[in-house]
């Protein structure tokens, strides 16, 4: 078995406890890996891991999951950081919970996570996961931008907005609640669609089926050059298409204190199954 490990440099306890852990992974006979993360790190696709460790806050498991997503890699998420909505697994128990997890008796819940592309001239120049958020916005603060916003290819809204926010449930809590959005569970299947400092009170945030394909064109009347932020990730443009969908790929997290055996007494799940792979928009839909 071979573990990867996580580790914030900005969180004073990382290193000790990373180091703490290779040599309690040793001893089972588990290999280990060790990565720095700084909160700007690249994307890149982990793989050839069993699993990895976090040490760090949310943002760490974030950068994590949308760089394990695409092999399916495990993420045992240690908080050290201020709030631990998804990083659940506090310092002083880790070696308790890392053993339960070896020995397959916790919880792992599968989270919902969003693909986004950005298409330029009918072609891909990028594309990311997020576990939280896909965002759409002007490059500076106050600057409203022209957003044609389709659902499954029907016209939905346009949006003279600072941006738009496609939120998971388990990012409903953040960047799309302080813009007004509802919370969601979650568990539920659901994506959210929240615009930011919209032009129109009748802009407002919609709850929608994460099986449809939202595609969000910039129009060319927007002055400014945009942001597409898939969590760190910022990819810089003017005209362009970004294309927002389910993932079938779930991010298996675990939940701290809840062994297998607790979960079926108290009929605990944490497993969901969605929609058809990513298609690309075809070309009559330009």
């Amino acid at each position: 078995m071979k573990a990867l490990v996580i580790i914030n440099v900005g969180k004073d306890e990382s290193m000790k406890i990373a180091l703490e852990m290779k040599e309690y992974l040793n001893d089972l006979s588990v290999e280990t890996d060790f990565i720095n993360f700084d909160g700007f790190s690249d994307n890149f696709t982990i793989s050839n891991y069993d699993f990895a460790i976090t040490l760090g806050g949310d943002g760490t498991v974030l950068y994590a999951a949308r760089n394990c997503v695409e092999n399916n890699i495990p993420i045992f998420p240690v908080n050290l950081g201020q709030f631990g909505f998804i990083a659940t697994v506090q310092p002083e128990d880790w070696k308790k919970e890392l053993l339960n997890f070896l020995h397959n008796d916790v919880v792992k819940t599968q989270r919902l996570m969003l693909k986004a592309e950005v298409l330029r001239n009918k072609k891909s120049v990028y594309s990311s996961f997020g576990l939280n958020e896909i965002v759409i916005c002007a490059t500076r603060a106050a600057s409203a931008i022209s957003l044609d916003v389709e659902y499954n290819f029907v016209p939905l809204c346009k949006l003279i907005s600072d941006g738009v926010i496609v939120s998971t449930p388990t990012g409903s809590t953040a960047y799309s609640a302080a813009a007004g959005g509802p919370i969601i569970d979650s568990e539920m299947e659901a994506c959210v669609l929240t615009p930011v400092n919209p032009f129109s009170l009748s802009s407002r945030p919609l709850v929608l089926n994460p099986n449809g394909k939202i595609q969000i064109k910039v129009c060319k009347s927007t002055p400014k050059p945009f942001l597409m932020k898939a969590l760190n990730m910022i990819r810089r443009g003017h005209s362009s298409i970004v294309f927002v969908g389910d993932s079938t790929i779930r991010k298996s997290l675990i939940r701290s204190g809840v062994s297998e055996e607790d979960a079926r007494d108290c009929n605990v799940t944490g497993c969901y199954e969605y929609s058809p792979p990513l298609q690309k928009i075809p070309d009559s839909a330009h």
